[in-house]
């Protein structure tokens, strides 16, 4: 092998990797540990495109990098693989969700493994496999244990084309995110996670946590904690008090302005409190409303609409009876279902009340130079009783005392969390550890888990509506272990997020049989110290799995109260970007100009027919601007990448370095396999720094003897900058360093082994299988991959010589080299200056009347 030959390099090595073992996880625990982790990934049948293996390839540079520096490193791989996409496409074709899983899984790892990441394959688990979901299981039962699993009606998304509930994230604008058919809340019996329980903790512990700020808001915002007031407003000309309409707000000190009451359509008391006159009508609204979306309800944009029940409550601070209403923007899930609406202060209410002709009253005086309907912000209370002339908090702290002791209200904390859904109407996922005996629920014992998926020919659900695990009568129907009473399974099945919620964790000891994992492990692997993912899990599945840890934490399974101790989210990979050009009459028109004209011809372009300038594109050799887009890829845009294509034609290290190349790794960047070729040239140069093209050995340049000076301080440079930017996640940066290192040893007459050694250090997270290859050629038998990272030393940063700029009068004239021993002599390093061939012409015009020398900086010659 002469030339750069990826296929048979990359062969070759990830060969030896696999079958030397090369990144199975040390048994020993004597050194120190690093974790690092990538979230799960769902093994579509699709298989990866290149925006999937940045966040891989960047967990990968520092797992090799940390093997490097001493570390244990856990650095593991498996598939999050139940869920709905399997259970459609078997509808659809009859396949069994288990065939199709297994088939993509296998697609997925032979790419995994193409791209030569360093992951412990001894470690792999998978989510649907028995032994894995059997601790699943059994924690759902830790869960029951604690009261934090329970059973309940509940409004839910429910599809009656895909015959399940679905979580909110799985509804997009009314409709299922698979499939696009319409979506309905109903009430339904599904077992709920008291979530709720633990929110305070969820808040709290983000302080702690070096995540990203965005994330941590969204988690903040997500869990939503309020401070304010529960208040009780009676209906009218009822005696029950009992029957109150409990709200909860955040401004009880604008109780006066409350003007009338808002109902969400889901309300328990909108049945009760409609007038027989009004009910046709009401009823009308609540199945329009069960077809919306929570997101489409409470867009802020969107026109208000609602429908008068015909009944009122009474205002507890001035007595006045309000009507009540029902409206879409309102959410059972939220608060207590039920608002005051005070339109006054409230942007919202202030457009419904607009529409409805209902009152207004503001309690907060705005400003003289407010030109704005609802004012929401600071002021003087007014229109409000006691309470006219306070602060809002002034007020806010009176109303409750004064409501408080009125028995019409208290202070309280709300959230905008709600107790987690936890059942779905699917066949292929987790089935409950949970029998029914008499109608009631009961958990089943450890020694009964894994309660395994039966077998079924039919992934639909029943004609009764029941869920496809129901058509497995024999396996539905079962006997209580403990009374031998009859007893039927639960039908319903875990959601996705039940594989994903603890999988970090038996990573740490994927064969213990004893729990879920094995303790010893656990206090030492834990936390997670890097995890990195998409950013579209910012929300849930982190919320959900460090509910899961804390109650793990609670029952004495982990030892650490968090489980991510470091978050990276990478940024997203768009298509390649996209040019459009225009003209009118054969001439070339601004996009802006474009849009005022018609007949105007639009032009797709070719990447070379355009030019970048600081922040926009032009069509080459002209100031006109043109639109450049890129988009996300998708099939239906057709921009899709597949890295097997990029592979075939560059190597899996050339794609693995154009993917850190392209910027920080936290930005949304658009992919350019025209880029790929200029690192793929990058790895050429290296190839051919070391390797005689011709003979295919080493170069007669590389040699045994000792660096010079120079060519250690252009090593120990790029040392420095590429440990610190691998520390930072600067990948793009470090592998600047190594191309400018390249560039500089390419002038070398000779390349001393001890300095190509250490770059090929430096090179082999970044690029693992041309960093084996030359290491090996630089006659080492073992592996790169444990040998020690290269330090720097400041020393060899520091020149053999100082330069001296020379200025006459203030300009600078010429510069000098003197040896660093004669840095500091001043009659040296004057007499030197003046020898210079552009400053004595100025010496012999003049006159020279003062000499500044500030050593190690600059000399200064003034002449008149």
């Amino acid at each position: 092998m002469s030339s750069y030959n990826p296929e048979k390099i990359e062969s070759k090595w990830q060969q030896y990797w696999q079958s030397e073992k090369t990144f199975k996880t040390p048994e020993s625990r004597d050194k120190p540990k690093y974790y690092v982790l990538d979230m799960f990934p769902y093994p579509s049948g699709s298989g990866l495109h290149v925006g999937h293996p940045e966040g891989y390839t960047a967990t990968d540079i520092l797992a090799r990098y940390k093997r490097m520096k001493g570390f244990n490193v856990l650095h593991p791989i498996g598939w999050d693989a139940f869920g709905l996409p399997a259970e459609q496409y078997a509808v659809k074709t009859g396949t069994h969700p288990r065939d199709t899983t297994k088939r993509n899984i296998n697609r997925f790892r032979e790419q995994l493994q193409s791209l030569g990441f360093s992951y412990d394959w001894n470690r792999e688990i998978n989510t649907t496999d028995p032994d894995y979901y059997k601790w699943t299981q059994w924690i759902f039962l830790k869960l029951y244990e604690k009261g934090l699993a329970y059973e309940d009606d509940v409004p839910v998304n429910w599809c009656p084309e895909l015959g399940t509930v679905l979580a909110n994230e799985e509804v997009i604008d009314g409709r299922s995110e698979v499939g696009g058919f319409p979506v309905v809340k109903k009430p339904m019996r599904q077992w709920v996670l008291k979530i709720t329980e633990y929110a305070d903790r969820l808040l709290e512990g983000l302080e702690d946590l070096d995540w990203p700020q965005s994330t941590k808001d969204m988690q903040r915002n997500w869990i939503g904690k309020s401070i304010g007031a529960e208040i009780d407003f009676e209906l009218a000309g009822e005696t029950d008090s009992s029957a109150a309409i409990k709200v909860f707000t955040t401004r009880p000190d604008t109780i006066f302005g409350a003007t009338y009451m808002v109902l969400a359509p889901e309300h328990d008391l909108v049945d009760h409190i409609t007038t027989v006159d009004q009910r046709e009508a009401v009823e009308r609204y609540r199945e329009e409303a069960a077809q919306k979306s929570d997101l489409e309800r409470t867009e802020l944009s969107k026109e208000k609409t609602g429908v008068f029940t015909g009944g009122y409550a009474v205002n507890p601070a001035n007595g006045e009876e309000i009507p009540v209403w029902v409206a879409d923007y309102v959410l059972a899930t939220y608060g207590t279902g039920a608002i005051m609406a005070v339109p006054g202060q409230d942007e919202r209410d202030w457009e419904f009340a607009e529409k409805f002709d209902l009152p207004i009253v503001r309690t907060v005086q705005p400003p003289e130079d407010f030109e704005g309907k609802a004012y929401t912000k600071e002021g003087k209370t007014i229109n409000s009783g006691f309470l006219n002339g306070l602060n809002v908090e002034e007020a806010k702290q009176k109303i409750i005392a004064w409501l408080e002791e009125q028995e019409a209200g208290k202070k309280a904390i709300n959230y905008k969390l709600r107790d987690w859904l936890f059942s779905r109407q699917r066949y292929w996922g987790e089935p409950f550890p949970i029998i029914h005996v008499d109608g009631e629920p009961k958990p089943l014992d450890e020694d009964q888990l894994p309660v395994t998926l039966p077998e079924v020919e039919d992934f639909e659900p029943t004609e009764e509506g029941d869920p496809p695990l129901a058509r497995a009568e024999d396996w539905v129907k079962t006997t209580d272990p403990e009374t031998g009473k009859p007893a039927v399974r639960e039908t319903n099945t875990m959601p996705q997020w039940a594989g994903s919620c603890w999988y970090y964790l038996r990573f740490m000891s994927p064969e213990f049989e004893e729990g879920p994992v094995d303790p010893k492990a656990e206090s030492y692997w834990s936390p997670v110290d890097m995890y990195v993912g998409g950013a579209e899990h910012s929300v849930l599945h982190l919320l959900y799995a460090r509910f899961w840890h804390k109650v793990l934490y609670d029952c004495g399974l982990v030892s650490t109260s968090e489980p991510f101790q470091r978050l990276v989210h990478q940024g997203m990979i768009l298509g390649e970007m996209e040019y459009t050009g225009y003209k009118k009459e054969g001439k070339w028109v601004s996009a802006g100009e474009a849009e005022e004209m018609d007949d105007v011809e639009r032009l797709n372009l070719d990447e070379d027919q355009v030019e970048k300038k600081e922040d926009y594109f032009v069509v080459r050799g002209t100031d006109i601007k043109i639109d450049a887009k890129a988009h996300k890829m998708s099939k239906s845009r057709g921009n899709v990448v597949n890295p097997d294509d990029v592979i075939d034609r560059y190597g899996a290290d050339s794609m693995r370095l154009y993917e850190m190349f392209m910027g920080p790794l936290e930005q949304v960047k658009p992919w350019s396999t025209k880029d790929v070729d200029g690192v793929y040239r990058f790895l050429n140069r290296v190839w051919r720094l070391m390797i005689d093209e011709d003979s295919g050995e080493l170069k007669d340049s590389v040699t045994d003897g000792d660096p010079s000076r120079e060519q250690l301080k252009v090593l120990h440079e790029c040392i420095r900058k590429v440990t610190g930017d691998i520390d930072d996640l600067s990948f793009n940066t470090a592998i600047s360093a190594m191309m400018i290192f390249v560039n500089d040893a390419n002038k070398w007459e000779s390349h001393p082994k001890p300095v190509l050694e250490r770059f090929v250090k430096l090179l082999s997270p970044f690029a693992p299988h041309i960093a084996e290859e030359l290491w090996q050629r630089l006659g080492h038998e073992e592996s790169i991959a444990y040998t020690e990272w290269p330090e720097f030393k400041e020393e060899y940063l520091i020149s053999d010589t100082q330069m001296y700029p020379i200025q006459v009068n203030g300009k600078v004239r010429g510069e000098i080299h003197v040896p660093r021993e004669k840095a500091g002599d001043k009659e040296y390093v004057l007499a030197e200056a003046k020898a210079v061939e552009n400053v004595a012409k100025y010496l012999d015009d003049g006159n020279l009347v003062k000499e500044i020398f500030v050593p190690e900086r600059i000399v200064n010659l003034v002449v008149k």
